[in-house]
């Protein structure tokens, strides 16, 4: 978590045009996740018609050639490298599951709470603007550099169906996509509710 917290103090003026905000370090209120939690709606999963990670625009261009991939590779790395505001090396370390990387093309950015999840606890409603605002989002603890290998086996599941390999980042994996799905009111299932107050009993 160290590596980590260094990391999100690098931030990531290079990657953005300058009369841009750039993206800060993404926060969850941890002393206010079981509050959260209690106040979000439980449902049951909605339906994946019409779903397409196209309704879901993303990345948003953050300069020449550079989109929010870069802003992300360039806030969780260190002695990150750039070509231009492209990221081309730099050191990542996994929180999912502790692994370390030199190499950017290693590096998978998830979404706390994945696109396909989000479709089916409320953002089926929205339009494509609303959820390409959700699918950028670094205000949030939304966008995470992980090792590709973790993100491709979270795929679109919950805390109910899938958790960190890295235990001791249980706490913060709750307490993030609480925050996310408290924020942009997206429902939760029962199973997924439960799940996350077990994990939060261990903050």
């Amino acid at each position: 978590m160290a590596v980590l917290a260094a990391a999100l103090a690098l931030g990531v003026a290079g990657c953005v045009p300058p009369d841009e905000p750039t993206a800060s370090p993404p926060t969850s209120d941890g002393g206010n996740a079981v509050e959260q939690l209690s106040q979000l709606t439980v449902a049951t999963a909605g339906s994946m018609k019409g779903y397409s990670r196209d309704r879901f625009p993303h990345w948003r261009n953050t300069g020449k050639n550079c989109d929010i991939r870069d802003t992300i590779l360039q806030r969780d790395g260190e002695d990150v490298k750039l070509s231009g505001c492209n990221v081309v090396g730099g050191r990542w370390e996994s929180v999912y599951d502790g692994r370390s990387f030199s190499d950017p093309s290693d590096v998978d950015i998830d979404h706390m709470v994945p696109l396909a999840n989000a479709w089916r606890s409320g953002a089926d409603e929205w339009d494509n603007t609303k959820r390409g605002d959700f699918a950028n989002d670094t205000t949030r603890p939304q966008l995470f550099a992980v090792s590709a290998s973790s993100n491709r086996a979270k795929g679109d599941q919950d805390p109910s169906q899938w958790k960190p390999a890295n235990r001791s980042y249980w706490c913060k994996y709750a307490q993030d996509w609480v925050a996310v799905k408290h924020y942009w009111r997206l429902t939760v299932t029962s199973a997924e509710k439960a799940a996350l107050t077990d994990m939060l009993e261990g903050c």
